[in-house]
């Protein structure tokens, strides 16, 4: 694991510090760690959704059942492999 060194000022501390009592968390790294979990997931979720809105907006040209359903397909197993 690699060290990575941020400076915060001291309101910032201390709402991190509330929600990690809240929240039961042990240490402010675990806390920090989770929250960059969390806005990492979120940014993907976003990825995701504008690739379907693409995938959409293609999607207003006249398709075959079956190139829908191959569609549906991929974007089923990339939502799987991304948000297991």
């Amino acid at each position: 694991m690699e060290n990575v060194s941020i400076k915060l000022d001291g309101e910032f501390l201390r709402n991190i510090e509330k929600f990690m009592k809240k929240y039961n968390y042990m240490t402010k790294a675990e806390f920090i760690r989770q929250a960059i979990r969390d806005k990492i997931q979120e940014m993907e979720k976003e990825e995701m959704l504008k690739a379907v809105k693409r995938l959409s907006g293609s999607l207003k040209r006249r398709t075959t059942d079956e190139e829908l359903h191959a569609i549906r397909e991929k974007l089923a197993s990339k939502y799987e492999e991304r948000f297991k």
